[in-house]
């Protein structure tokens, strides 16, 4: 490594170069550098497909060295990226090569390159769509008389992380609807009563969801509307609201507090999978 590649002690630059949306290279990216306290400084070029794109993204490496990643199918291209790093002392690495052989051992044969084949136009990309459609339409509450063609039912209190997760479900082809829970208001009506989708309830401390709401004002410049809104004692009220209605019925609860929305939602597709399982081995039960 040149001396102009190595890294600072508080940041280095990452450059992450695909041929497609560029989703695959930031996933494996952040998910490495999240082991390292220093913070990367990302450079992303999605849709990498010509000799005069890739011009630029070398320029912006030989101006920033750092780490390269990418997946570009193009041979050309590939190769031409490649040797520029090797001549310049830059680390790069293909992300997908290592996985593309484990499968080449396994199943024989020579892989066909697609430029961003994770992306076609096929049932699971609109079954995507339409899992999205559904859940903005059933967002904080809205549209309860539909509820039983939800895969999933999000319940928690205001800032409790049920709109963003909902949408990572939603992505993720998971029919999803929210309800925002408030002590002094009724659940919806037939919320016991549903048969198809998991319902799980959505739990934060009451200091994690006090900052969260006072931020929300202070960007909304009202900060001084804030009144039981923020007060501790009530949010803490509403807390316990939460896991009284959710312990009642026997919906599983998750506490959001120190999860990420993926996390949250890692854990919701697991609940929502062995549901699936049970059901299907006992349909009656």
């Amino acid at each position: 490594m040149t001396d102009s590649a190595r890294p600072s002690e508080s940041y280095y630059h990452l450059h992450l170069v695909s041929d497609s949306t560029g989703e695959t290279l930031i996933s494996v990216g952040r998910a490495a550098a999240a082991q390292y306290d220093v913070k990367p400084i990302e450079h992303i070029y999605p849709l990498v497909r010509s000799h005069k794109q890739l011009d630029k993204v070398v320029q912006a490496i030989d101006e920033f060295p750092g780490i390269v990643l990418y997946t570009l199918t193009d041979p050309e291209l590939r190769n031409r990226l490649k040797t520029y790093c090797r001549d310049h002392g830059v680390p790069v690495l293909s992300v997908l090569a290592p996985v593309v052989q484990l499968f080449q051992a396994y199943l024989g044969g020579v892989p066909e390159p697609r430029v961003g084949g994770q992306h076609q136009l096929d049932g699971d990309y609109f079954r995507r769509i339409d899992a999205m459609n559904f859940t903005v339409m059933h967002d904080d509450g809205q549209h309860v008389d539909g509820l039983e063609a939800a895969d999933v039912v999000l319940l928690g209190i205001s800032r409790s992380s049920k709109t963003p997760t909902s949408i990572y479900l939603a992505n993720r082809g998971i029919k999803t609807a929210n309800i925002p829970l408030v002590p002094s208001l009724p659940v919806p009506p037939g919320l016991a009563d549903l048969k198809r989708p998991l319902i799980v309830g959505l739990l934060a401390s009451a200091d994690r969801v006090v900052e969260i709401r006072r931020n929300r004002l202070l960007g909304l410049n009202a900060a001084q509307a804030a009144d039981a809104y923020t007060d501790r004692q009530s949010v803490a009220e509403e807390i316990a609201f939460s896991r009284r209605l959710c312990a009642r019925h026997g919906w599983p609860m998750i506490d959001v507090t120190r999860r990420s929305i993926e996390e949250t939602a890692a854990a919701i597709i697991a609940l929502l999978q062995e549901r699936r399982r049970m059901l299907t081995e006992n349909p009656n039960g």
